[in-house]
Formats: structure tokens, sequence, C-alpha cells
């Protein structure tokens, strides 16, 4: 529907994972607007859906994933490959 409104919020499309994840019993992603890493972290522990894809926060933030391990007391979780070790 071109005229569809369609509320833009954190999380926004949360619910449409979490649904369909419960009724067609499949696994799901999560988009729209997930920004923080609680807000991930959140997602996933509530289970509405397997994985969270965080598109746009990595085109802002390269190191997002590191840095939400940070957040969330899992720095000794995130190991770099070897490679790159020096640069983090």
């Amino acid at each position: 529907m071109p005229d569809a409104q369609i509320p833009v919020a954190p999380g926004f499309q949360v619910p449409f994972a979490e649904r369909v994840r419960k009724e067609a019993e499949i696994l799901t992603a999560a988009v729209g607007m997930i920004t923080t890493p609680k807000q991930a972290d959140a997602i996933i522990r509530k289970e509405q859906a397997e994985i969270v894809l965080i598109g746009r926060e990595s085109l802002r933030d390269a190191y997002w994933p590191l840095r939400a391990a940070q957040v969330l007391g899992l720095k000794d979780a995130v190991k770099a490959p070897l490679q790159y070790q020096r640069a983090w």
C-alpha cells in the first residue's frame, strides 16, 4: 500500500519478528532502529528473535559489536582475528 503510515521508533519492526517466530515457528532476525547494545540484548533475552541485525549502526560505527560487548560486560568474549589484534 503506497499510502501506508508506518510509525518509526526504536525497534519498530521487532514485534513482526516476534510474531512470525511464534506463529510460524521459524527462526527470525530483528531489524528496525536497533541502536543500543542493551536494546539488542533485550530482544535476544526476551526471545523475540534469534538474531539482531544492526545495518545502520554498523555503517555509523564499524566497531559497534566491540563497543556493545564492552557495554554488556562481554569484552573478553570478543576475540579479534590475529591479524587485527594490534588495532583493537
